[in-house]
């Protein structure tokens, strides 16, 4: 005999719509407690969803499609996909994801992606940037992960990183420092951002900003980690010229690995000669440099809660961007 909601709802002693709520995640408002009481009579009365009966009763399946736009190779990947995937989870629902790559137009994904009904879609990329999606696709696209829709068509998540380059900016500032050099990421709008907020905080400190040196990480005019490096080089004429530095602020922790050895080969210290800090927080890199490196951590895990929030909210969220803050990571490099 198979079990119903009815069957749940008469044993809890609630309405139906209060079991549906607790076992599909929907809208109807109740305890941590009634919740877990109705999972475990429903549980015990061996109660399994008809996924393909529920979908024809509210037209969409209890998934969640992710657009990854090349996420899935970047380093970061999984704290988007982990942050998302744990709130839908407890919202029993589940992620599934494709990747946008090669010749896949984001049209052709999406119209892919929709074949299997998912309730919302969300689409991520690898690095902060403005998307350009078609038209027709922009209601589709329930919010847009680490990214934005150059249109504004679409709640985005976004990383603060004018806000973070502020903040360790204002961390080296008030360790003492003074002559603070940034080696950045060209032709990237994080680092544009990040330029912006790093010259706001010498500026508001009394130290020119406008004349702050910022170099390029790379001699390609759009910064990838495959790029002919220039780290060495602005290390080394950075510590021989008249301008030497007290403080490196790095573009990434890859960035600041490559400073450490072309500190080291000067014959400089870290961080009693120069202190050196960064972006990204990829603890591989960070937490294994002699001395660890302090950086801003992405708020990537965030984003995808948050994410997951907008999507399974019962009304739309308002169309804008959102930004979430990096978190300071101290350690030893300053």
């Amino acid at each position: 005999m198979t079990t119903s909601l009815n069957d749940i709802a008469a044993r809890a002693g609630v309405s139906v719509k209060t079991v549906s709520g607790a076992l599909h995640g929907g809208s109807a408002r109740m305890s941590e407690d009634t919740r877990q009481r109705i999972k475990e009579i429903a549980e015990e009365l061996g109660y399994v969803t008809n996924f393909a009966a529920r979908s024809m009763r509210q037209g969409w399946m209890p998934l969640i499609g992710l657009v990854a736009d090349d996420l899935i190779t970047s380093p970061f990947a999984t704290e988007i996909i982990r942050g998302l995937d744990g709130a839908v989870r407890a919202a029993d629902m589940a992620v599934f994801a494709m990747t946008l790559g090669g010749h896949r137009s984001v049209a052709s994904i999406l119209d892919e992606m929709r074949r299997f009904r998912p309730r919302a879609i969300a689409y991520a990329a690898m690095y902060h940037k403005s998307v350009d999606l078609p038209p027709e696709f922009a209601d589709a696209v329930g919010v847009m992960i680490n990214c934005r829709d150059a249109n504004d068509r679409v709640t985005s998540l976004v990383p603060d990183e004018a806000g973070a380059a502020l903040e360790i900016t204002n961390y080296l500032i008030d360790a003492g420092r003074r002559n603070i050099a940034f080696i950045n990421l060209p032709g990237l709008l994080a680092g544009d951002l990040r330029e912006l907020g790093f010259r706001q905080a010498l500026d508001h400190a009394g130290i020119d900003g406008a004349g702050a040196i910022v170099l390029p990480a790379v001699s390609k005019a759009i910064y990838n980690d495959r790029a002919h490096s220039l780290v060495g080089t602005h290390v080394h004429a950075l510590m021989n010229g008249p301008r030497r530095p007290d403080a490196i602020l790095c573009g990434n922790d890859r960035v600041a690995m490559e400073a450490y050895a072309a500190l080291r080969r000067t014959g400089a210290t870290i961080p009693d000669d120069v202190a050196v800090a960064s972006f990204d927080n990829q603890v591989e890199i960070a937490s294994r440099l002699d001395p660890p490196l302090t950086t801003m951590a992405l708020p990537h895990r965030a984003m995808g809660r948050q994410a997951a929030q907008i999507l399974l909210a019962e009304d739309r969220a308002p169309v804008g961007v959102q930004k979430l803050p990096f978190q300071l990571v101290e350690r030893a490099s300053v």
